[in-house]
C-alpha cells in the first residue's frame, strides 16, 4: 500500500507521517524533501523532477520488499500523475491524502518549526494553486484537529 499525503508547506505531512508509521507495521516513510539535500546546490526547479525520480525509485524498493510506503510531499497534479504512472503497485493500492488546515493556521509557525520569509509566500501560492486544492483524493481540514486526531481519520478511511 502507497500513502501519499499532500499539502501545502506547514500542513502537519511530516508529523503525520511520522504518527502513521508508528502506528502501521512493515511502514517506511519517504520524505521527498529530504531528497533535495543531495543536490542542495541544484536550483529548486531543477531539482524538483530529479526529487520525485528519487522518490518513486526508492518507494519501488520498499514496495519490491513488501513493504508500505508513505510518501510527504506537496503534489501538483502533474507530480500526482507521476507517482500513479511509476509506482509499482495495483490501482486499488494507493491511498491519497490532502492536509489542509486554514491558510492563517499553516502560515504561522506550528510546533518547533519557524517559517522562513520565502516559505510564508509559497503556502499563499500553495493555497492559490492545486497543491491546497487538489482534484484527487481525500481533502482533510486539519484546522482543529490534534496530529493524533488527524492520523487517526486517515486510518478509519484505510480500514
Amino acid at each position: 500500500m502507497v500513502i501519499l499525503l499532500n499539502g501545502s508547506i506547514n500542513s502537519g505531512k511530516t508529523t503525520i507521517a511520522k504518527l502513521l508509521q508508528k502506528k502501521m507495521s512493515d511502514t517506511a516513510f519517504i520524505e521527498v524533501d529530504d531528497l533535495r539535500n543531495f543536490v542542495s546546490w541544484m536550483p529548486l526547479a531543477q531539482s524538483i523532477p530529479l526529487n520525485l525520480q528519487n522518490a518513486v525509485a526508492v518507494a519501488n524498493n520498499f514496495l519490491k520488499r513488501k513493504l508500505n510506503v508513505i510518501i510527504a510531499y506537496p503534489f501538483s497534479q502533474k507530480g500526482y500523475q507521476y507517482f500513479r504512472k511509476n509506482l509499482k503497485i495495483t490501482r486499488n493500492a494507493i491511498y491519497v491524502f490532502t492536509l489542509r488546515p486554514q491558510e492563517e493556521i499553516a502560515s504561522h509557525n506550528r510546533g518547533d518549526r519557524t517559517l522562513t520569509r520565502w516559505e510564508k509566500k509559497r503556502i499563499h501560492v500553495h493555497y492559490k494553486d492545486e497543491i491546497a486544492n487538489p482534484k484527487f483524493g481525500v481533502v482533510i481540514d486539519s484546522s482543529e484537529h490534534t496530529p493524533m486526531r488527524t492520523a487517526a481519520i486517515i486510518l478509519k478511511y484505510l480500514k
